[in-house]
């Protein structure tokens, strides 16, 4: 009989103890003990097991479960003798900073007081202990919500010590989701000020702690150095792309293969593979995630639980307001072809605006992105620059991001969805209407530039509403933008799949100088259009001149003409 799916548990002990659907990862424990560094930080995607197995390394080594060997029992870890006498025998500090989501940096300050206050609250004991000095109990007590931002910094430090003098042994640190913080910091604006803060509170607690042993990071990214690891030299990194504990988080093949025997779906096996599989980790490929997986053995639909299961508003506000060069390369993706980037695995928040390397990187952090291959290119500024392949990762990737575009859209969806319809009709006097009415609703949301939205040239709207047809179409057109055909390179290409209409969309702005009014514009556009013949892609592949439909579209502010 199938064990039971226990949703959103992420406590190992009661997985164990309710004798929920788990798949063994405790060799974790044996890789990270044996590696001996004293700090690691491991980013995975959300979702991935990062809180659980944190979980699971603190039930096998802190004191406060000694003698709870029960929950390892049958498992890897309890396997190898040599480990059994280490369950139970240091002091462990765990804590997490997944839920510190705050819109500003003082309530951020506050979430992080309560947190550490919650951990000290667990020991108290050591307040009334006889190890402490009176001072250091008065230390101990000055742990609050309210209190300074110096007391918070070195609260983890002290607390090491305290737990030393109390057990005699140096302590375990376990900080899952260090980096939540620091992505709300970004989108909200306060990110100099909680980076300071950080930088801080890090070297305190990982650089310059007499009293620690080892300590493990979770996060989804590697946030830089400069930011908040500059005095932290003792770091061991761990990325996707790095080969340690590579089959430790996420699910692998063979793993996924043997639950769904397990749960009498044996043959589900190649559409669960289409849907989930994708994720790779160092040289391991064919890894899903587990969150995906649990939720389809749970209900046996497929879904796309991973992509929905928290907020993905970073990423959109990158996509969103991305550049023009950003957009088209992002539309090959969301058409299921692979793109070539350079990517750095230091995340910098500060610089991600302007930074498409820094965005690729972050998507790839994400779970987003999947590397297909890589390899040194150099040139003279950089011999030691890497090219990496890249494509969405998997079937429910992209149906996500498709949802996302169509977000974009929905202050104005009936407008949007009139646009098309009339699109396809070759209906010229409602594509004006909508697509006026769409511009004035999203206009603002792709315009990210220092002037006003009515003076900005519509580059990135466009390309958003590039991204918009694409997902629209994608049935009945194949859609590209800004390729080279005849003699120039055409703003929007509709290649038909079947039987209709191909179609070329050229956008132009109004030169108020020399067109006095928007159709001088459009006319202008439709010029372009036959003076650089355009449509020899399509004549090329056999679609009829007189079916191939050309429109300019003229902008000026949020005024659009269409002819």
């Amino acid at each position: 009989m199938a064990r039971a799916v226990g949703i959103g548990l992420q406590s190992f002990k009661k997985i164990r103890q309710n004798n929920c659907f788990y798949v063994d990862k405790t060799k974790f424990i044996k890789e990270w003990w044996e590696n001996r560094d004293e700090v690691t930080l491991i980013t995975r995607p959300r979702r991935f097991g990062k809180t659980l197995n944190m979980s699971m390394t603190e039930q096998f080594f802190s004191i406060k479960y000694a003698g709870q060997e029960e929950a390892f029992k049958g498992l890897f870890i309890w396997k190898q003798e040599n480990y059994r006498k280490l369950q139970g025998t240091y002091p462990v500090i765990s804590l997490s900073f997944a839920g510190v989501k705050e819109r500003d940096y003082k309530s951020t300050i506050r979430r992080i007081n309560q947190i550490l206050k919650e951990l000290y609250y667990e020991y108290s004991f050591l307040a009334e202990s006889d190890c402490l000095l009176s001072e250091e109990k008065e230390d101990f007590r000055r742990v609050s919500e309210d209190m300074p931002e110096i007391t918070a910094t070195i609260a983890l430090h002290r607390l090491s010590k305290f737990l030393y003098k109390y057990y005699g042994k140096k302590v375990l640190i376990l900080l899952d989701e260090y980096d939540t913080p620091m992505q709300e910091a970004y989108v909200h604006g306060y990110w100099e000020e909680l980076a300071s803060f950080t930088r801080n509170m890090f070297n305190s607690t990982f650089k310059t702690n007499p009293h620690l042993e080892r300590a493990i990071m979770t996060g989804i990214t590697r946030v830089s150095r400069e930011s908040i690891f500059s005095d932290v030299n003792n770091l061991k990194i761990v990325t996707t792309t790095s080969d340690e504990y590579a089959d430790c988080f996420g699910f692998t093949e063979e793993e996924v293969f043997s639950a769904l025997d397990e749960f009498g779906m044996s043959d589900k096996k190649q559409e669960v593979k289409s849907w989930y599989d994708g994720f790779a980790f160092g040289t391991y490929t064919d890894i899903y995630n587990p969150w995906s997986i649990l939720n389809y053995l749970d209900t046996g639909k497929l879904d796309t639980y991973w992509a929905n299961s928290s907020s993905n508003s970073l990423v959109g506000k990158l996509i969103r307001e991305g550049d023009t060069d950003f957009k088209q390369t992002f539309e090959a993706l969301i058409s299921g072809r692979s793109i070539t980037a350079q990517i750095d695995e230091q995340i910098v928040y500060g610089e991600l605006d302007g930074s498409e390397e820094g965005i690729w990187s972050l998507l790839l952090a994400g779970g987003y992105l999947k590397v297909l291959q890589y390899g040194e290119y150099g040139d003279d500024e950089n011999e030691d620059a890497i090219d990496y392949e890249l494509c969405l990762t998997n079937r429910e990737v992209r149906k996500m991001f498709r949802s996302m575009i169509k977000s974009w859209f929905r202050k104005s969806r009936k407008e949007y969805n009139g646009f098309i319809k009339a699109l396809l009709e070759n209906d010229l006097k409602s594509m004006n209407y909508y697509m006026n009415k769409v511009a004035l609703a999203t206009f603002s949301s792709f315009d990210v530039g220092n002037r006003p939205s009515e003076e900005a040239e519509p580059e990135r709207f466009y390309h958003g509403f590039v991204l918009g047809l694409l997902v629209e179409l994608s049935d009945r057109y194949t859609v590209s933008s800004n390729r080279e055909s005849g003699f120039g390179r055409y703003d929007v290409m509709l290649e038909p799949k079947q039987e209709d209409d191909g179609i070329i969309l050229e956008f132009k702005v109004q030169d108020t100088e020399d067109e006095k009014e928007l159709s001088d514009t459009v006319k202008s556009a439709l010029r372009q259009i036959e003076e650089k013949k355009y449509e020899a892609v399509l004549a090329e592949k056999g679609i009829p001149r007189e079916r191939i439909r050309k429109y300019g579209f003229a902008f000026c502010g949020k005024k659009v003409l269409i002819g």
